[in-house]
């Protein structure tokens, strides 16, 4: 199939439709943690997806079973792994959460990114 430039997915300006939700009440550590995606794109096998997340300022675990790029655009975030390790990330900072990665996320403020997932194969 041959595409055209009205098929290039732009994140600005989108009307993808924008979700509310918040993490399974036994993943939240503080905070009520509320989140939104605004999914912009995904490919025909749906394992590849990229779009908008926000996220208010608090605690949960996660889990990776896919890997996920991320450009942070506003706020601070903490990932640490089980082993007891910690990165912070701020505004401008773009980083992978690999598949497999266990620990937990926190929000220091609202934050703001921008994301690409790849799923793994069924």
């Amino acid at each position: 199939m041959i595409r055209s430039v009205n098929d290039i997915a732009a994140f600005t300006g989108t009307d993808a439709p924008v979700e509310s939700f918040a993490p399974a009440p036994e993943k939240l550590l503080e905070g009520a943690c509320g989140q939104t995606v605004q999914n912009v794109f995904s490919d025909a096998s749906g394992r590849f997806h990229c779009g908008i997340w926000t996220g208010e300022a608090g605690c949960w675990t996660v889990s990776y079973d896919e890997d996920e790029f991320c450009h942070l655009l506003e706020g601070e975030v903490e990932i640490s792994d089980r082993q007891g390790g910690s990165r912070r990330f701020g505004p401008g900072d773009a980083f992978v959460v690999p598949a497999g990665f266990a620990g937990t996320w926190r929000n220091l403020s609202a934050a703001k990114k921008l994301y690409v997932i790849l799923e793994p194969a069924a």
